[in-house]
């Protein structure tokens, strides 16, 4: 494997030639290779050395700054979903945001018992990192939330997965009351959508974000991207997801 991450595997022919015949060169050459690269050890030696030759190596600068601090201004919460990639969707470069993604893109409420790995990533967000917005984006089509909406009815059971999606039970139970003649998809995007604010609700419970919120050093938004529409919605303006203090947004 090293032998695709070494120095060596990256350098373009030592022929003089034009930077950027050498680039397109090196481009066409990848492309080539990503399609036909099946094996996905080899895909990610490849998609290393697109990196290195047209981001790394070309903003030297911006990474030798990078390498000394991170800076991020979000926090975003994303499903686990390969389709759904916020740092492509939003074009994020790296430093940005700091990542946390799950089942379902799932916040659950605040306890100590419980949930250690999320709490700590919003804890060290706000605390350590100072965020400034915190961002949970829901997608359609989300595979949690189907198995969310077939509790408890469904006989196959997980070790895992069960227990983790019914932190959007709440989102469930209120679509369900208010739209009681929902099924099928209408019922699935419903739910993906109301368990985005479930999850800005249950962040509210978090002492640190409570306290950013109130000193208006924290905004909550909540967002839902939609695959297949190629669409990116806005889902925070309810007013059951504020606290009393009002979360501005200027677009």
């Amino acid at each position: 494997m090293s032998k695709y991450l070494n120095e060596e595997s990256i350098t373009p022919e030592k022929t003089p030639r034009k930077e950027e015949e050498v680039e397109d060169t090196v481009q066409t050459n990848l492309d080539t290779e990503l399609l036909s690269a099946f094996d996905p050890i080899k895909r990610m030696n490849h998609g290393f050395k697109h990196f290195k030759i047209h981001e790394f190596n070309k903003h030297p600068d911006y990474y030798r700054k990078l390498a000394e601090k991170q800076e991020p201004k979000f926090l975003i919460f994303a499903c686990s979903d390969s389709r759904v990639s916020p740092t492509n969707i939003l074009n994020l470069r790296p430093g940005e945001a700091f990542m946390a993604r799950n089942i379902a893109n799932l916040v659950p409420e605040f306890n100590k018992l419980k949930h250690a790995g999320v709490g700590a990533i919003i804890e060290y967000a706000i605390l350590a990192l100072k965020v400034e917005v915190i961002v949970v984006i829901g997608h359609s089509r989300c595979g949690g939330i189907t198995r969310l909406i077939s509790l408890p009815d469904d006989e196959t059971s997980y070790d895992f997965i069960d227990d983790w999606v019914s932190i959007g039970e709440p989102a469930k139970a209120k679509v369900i009351a208010e739209h009681p003649g929902a099924s099928g998809e209408e019922l699935q995007t419903l739910v993906e959508k109301e368990s985005v604010r479930n999850s800005l609700r249950n962040l509210l419970s978090y002492p640190y974000v409570e306290s950013g919120i109130a000193n208006n050093t924290l905004k909550l938004l909540g967002r839902y991207y939609d695959f297949v529409r190629g669409e990116f919605q806005k889902l925070d303006d309810d007013d059951d997801i504020k606290p009393t203090t009002n979360i501005q947004e200027s677009d």
